[in-house]
């Protein structure tokens, strides 16, 4: 069905001002359900959930989440002073030694996030002013080697904030609280108490603790540990208990010389010996990527007990080219003052030190790496593979594994839970929930399709028999071949060029020139001029430029890929498609079939469209906007939900975000134009927001009045914001719905806004009881807005795409403005029929096409700069520190920043 209003209207249900707004009572197909009851005096951040869906057949499921009891006796927030400004495992051991310490105080014992907040299930007897400073002493902070030296006294101050009744937990899963910060704060603090034992005995990361219970060596000095996710959550009259598994990414036990070692063969050392450690045999290039791996790891020197020291760099010469004076006078190197520290001689002396502390010099091999501890950096693009193998459960592998986590975890017998006042309830097993089942869209192809109106079936569909609903024609195209004619010879070149023109007859694109131009090229040699030569020839041929320029690529070249797409898409406005050669050598049709879904679109052809019933609808022209998902931007990307910008690998500080909106043009929500920016680094608001959605709304006005002939204003925007966090609705509503509503307004638009968040990184996950597919998972179309969802705003989980690998991870929508008045069942079927307009593929997505679409386009945007500048994207690219130097560096990205080809501005060239 369209996108249509509610017939009911209650209140201002988020429409027509803030989206603060009344409940609202929308009216859905299969009768009228209203929502929960919820007070009117109660304020959310986004929009009151105004009904269930009731759209759909009914199906049982469980989801990894367990029935927790709200605490009935008050809890006493307490503010940490000093120790917060120290990493956060050490915090926690002095707060646990400091408990120790004074029994009389801390019993029972309080719970600690390891920054500024206790909690404690009783107000400490800290006197009249509720404040207390105590002294922690720790003797292994100097070392432990030298008793000369007293131990190290560290501060910490306790001062009573406020009392917490829980009894705000239950008003407000019970639709009777809004959520203010008295009731994120006593989320926070049962947050605590269920982590703070798992916390103590192992390592962990935010909401995530890691064992040793099955972990994997996967090389290059790297571990992987299997871990598990705890939180907790409001939902519709109840609070749960969030577990799922995590993955956590570990420096390997050991000498930090075998660490380094194992870097470096997986990186292709042929030699064995930590010689190769030396310089001037060691590259600076490969002590920079090194460097990089291990900054920040803490290792144990042997000389000086068991205290940790952070890795700072590595030194450019070995231990016996470094020297030092003593306070004596006396100058010695590296070498020789360990060589008396040890009493043996170092055994690889010309190696490399660790650079610790302000300027101290360690040999690697006295170092030691201790057990359990975090690779807080982007995984190397090289072990991508063994993270997803290792990360990949099946849904019931998935499950059993969780329960094995909450066995291990046992609520039942931890005293700060007991002391708290909390219950889990886990023996009856995850908590069972009611679903539906969507009925996808119907999807309509083009004239000369033996089945022109196709329903897809577990999520998929083929292209069998059918033709493009708009297909492009091809009036001369080229073939640049990257690979030797030893591995790419002309026969296969022959049959590539056969099996793409059988398959582009296939699907109704025409093409003109059947016997394309075909150059074998050098890789290392300027594309620029490959690009210009073979033009050249391509119009004395044809009398005319290339429409489409193959490439035929070897494996991991990924600066070739680079500068071809630059010279496509932003210096000759060319599409270009980018081939691996041991994939399009003696390919199948299947294969051929697949890849004119991306030249199609890229050539300004529509793919398939959803039937008119399903999207479009000519009273109310709609825009459907969408942002991207937070990626890094480096040679590899690395898609991690949870932002709107596309940021720097983690611990990168010299590269700036990306910024791409994605937004159709035409009525049938298939054909999509794309806008990019540059913006400061890891800033989340998009700056040029207004600009980019300027840009997209010309571009649909222009295609509407031109190419349609129907007026260009679109009466509906729907702007799907992807991955921003609970935390940063606020922000979105205050600082980027006016940047939305400008645009329309500069342009003489008035649409009416419906402002979506989907989100990814969360860890519900949906098991079926029933009706599983192929992959053990959940039918596509599964969509649950009971039982899980929030307790007084519009959301609801959606798993649009039918399972592959694994488990499914379901996208989750939460309605933050809606002008448009929309009930549960429209916004549930109109958001599963956009994940069926993702045009490289015959699969429904995961998320809405344009999200999908922005992800790609941030993606690409190194693809923006000049392949022969100066501006590095390289993974050994040095860091910025000094402020000045990154604020000029962001102007220089800025200033080479190059947008798409006019020809590329209404194709989809991001395809």
């Amino acid at each position: 069905m369209p996108p249509r209003i509610a017939s009911n209207r209650g209140g201002r249900g988020g429409g027509r001002g803030p989206a603060r707004g009344g409940p609202g009572r929308g009216a859905g197909r299969g009768g009228t359900q209203v929502g929960p009851s919820i007070a009117d005096s109660v304020t959310t951040v986004g929009v009151k959930r105004r009904d269930y869906g009731t759209d759909g057949s009914a199906i049982r499921i469980r989801v990894n989440a367990f029935v927790a009891s709200i605490p009935q006796s008050k809890i006493y927030h307490y503010d940490v002073i000093d120790p917060s400004k120290l990493p956060a495992r050490f915090n926690m051991e002095l707060v646990k030694l400091l408990q120790a310490s004074q029994p009389t105080i801390f019993t029972p014992l309080v719970v600690y996030d390891g920054r500024a907040n206790i909690f404690a299930p009783r107000r400490l007897p800290l006197g009249d002013t509720n404040s207390r400073e105590f002294h922690v002493s720790l003797p292994q902070a100097n070392g432990g080697h030298n008793p000369t030296k007293p131990p190290k006294v560290y501060k910490i101050k306790l001062t009573l904030v406020a009392d917490i009744n829980p009894e705000v937990l239950d008003r407000f899963v019970n639709g009777q609280q809004s959520n203010d910060n008295i009731v994120l704060t006593a989320i926070m603090a049962l947050n605590n108490v269920i982590r703070q034992e798992p916390n103590l005995n192992n390592p962990f990361n935010v909401r995530s603790f890691f064992t040793e219970r099955e972990k994997r060596d996967i090389g290059g000095g790297i571990e992987l540990w299997r871990g598990y996710f705890q939180s907790v959550r409001p939902s519709i009259g109840r609070l749960l208990v969030n577990v799922d598994i995590a993955t956590g990414m570990m420096y390997k036990e050991g000498p930090l010389l075998n660490l380094c070692m194992d870097f470096l063969r997986d990186r292709g050392l042929q030699s064995n010996s930590p010689n190769a450690l030396s310089p001037p045999g060691f590259p600076d290039s490969e002590r920079i990527r090194l460097q990089r791996f291990i900054s920040g790891m803490r290792v144990i020197v042997e000389t000086t007990g068991d205290r940790k020291r952070v890795i700072r760099g590595l030194s450019k010469a070995g231990a016996n080219q470094l020297s030092f004076t003593l306070r004596d006078g006396t100058v010695m190197t590296v070498a020789q003052y360990f060589q008396q520290q040890l009493g043996r001689p170092l055994r690889f002396p010309g190696a490399v030190c660790v650079e610790v502390g302000a300027s101290a010099l360690i040999p690697l091999e006295v170092c030691k790496v201790p057990k359990g501890q975090i690779i807080r950096k982007q995984i190397p693009p090289t072990k991508t593979k063994d993270l997803v193998e290792f990360s990949t459960k099946r849904p019931d592998e998935r499950l059993r594994s969780i329960m094995e986590g909450v066995d291990m975890l046992q609520y039942g017998q931890s005293q700060y839970i007991r002391d708290f006042g909390m219950t889990i309830t886990t023996n009856t097993g995850p908590l069972e929930v009611s679903a539906r089942v969507l009925k996808p869209p119907s999807l309509k192809y083009g004239v000369g399709s033996k089945q022109v109106v196709v329903t897809p079936k577990g999520g998929a569909w083929n292209m069998v028999d059918k033709r493009f609903y708009a297909p492009a024609a091809i009036k001369a195209w080229v073939i640049l071949i990257y690979e030797t004619e030893r591995r790419f010879s002309s026969r296969d070149c022959q049959d590539m060029i056969k099996g793409f023109l059988s398959a582009c007859d296939d699907v109704g694109i025409k093409v003109e020139v059947r016997d394309p131009i075909v150059k074998y090229e050098n890789g290392q040699g300027n594309i620029l001029t490959h690009f210009g030569n073979i033009g050249k020839q391509c119009v004395a041929k044809a009398k005319c430029p290339p429409t489409l320029i193959v490439a035929v690529l070897p494996d991991n070249v990924g600066d070739l890929y680079s500068a071809i797409k630059h010279h496509g898409d932003i210096r000759f406005g060319v599409a270009t498609q980018c081939l691996k050669s041991h994939k399009c050598s003696r390919a199948k049709e299947q294969y051929w079939k697949n890849v004119t879904l991306k030249v199609n679109v890229k050539l300004g052809g529509i793919n398939v469209v959803p039937s008119s019933t399903e999207l479009s609808d000519p009273a109310n022209p709609t825009i459907v906007i969408g942002t991207p998902s937070l990626i890094t931007t480096g040679i590899v990307t690395f898609y991690l939900s949870g932002a709107d910008t596309a940021h720097p690998a983690p611990g990168t500080q010299d590269r700036p975000s990306f910024t791409s909106v994605v937004a159709n043009v035409d009525t049938n929500v298939a054909k999509y134009v794309a806008s990019t920016r540059v913006q400061k680094s890891r800033q989340e608001i998009i700056t040029d927001l207004k600009e980019m959605c300027k840009d997209v709304l010309k571009l649909y006005e222009d295609y509407q009045t031109k190419v349609e002939k129907k007026a260009g204003k679109p009466k509906r925007l729907i702007f799907f914001r992807d991955g921003v966090s609970e935390g940063q609705f606020g922000h979105v509503l205050s600082q980027e719905l006016p940047l939305i509503q400008e645009a329309c307004r500069e342009l003489k638009m008035s649409p009416k806004i419906t402002l979506i968040v989907v989100g990814k990184r969360h860890h519900i996950r949906l098991f079926p009881e029933e009706q599983a597919d192929r992959s053990g998972n959940c039918p596509a179309g599964t969509v649950a807005d009971r039982g899980i969802a929030h307790p007084t705003e519009f959301d609801f989980y959606l798993q649009s795409h039918g399972g592959l690998l694994g488990t499914s991870r379901p996208a989750h929508y939460s309605v933050l403005h809606d002008e448009n008045d929309f009930n549960s069942n429209t916004l549930q079927a109109f958001s599963f029929a956009l994940c069926h307009v993702y045009a490289r593929a015959t699969r429904s997505v995961s998320i809405p096409a344009p999200v999908y679409y922005a992800d790609l386009v941030c993606g690409r945007a190194k693809n923006h700069y000049d392949p022969e500048g100066t501006l590095d994207f390289s993974e050994s690219a040095t860091q910025t520190v000094d402020s000045g130097q990154a604020d000029a560096t962001l102007e220089a990205f800025k200033t080479g920043f190059k947008q798409v080809h006019q020809y590329h501005r209404m194709r989809m060239y991001f395809s």
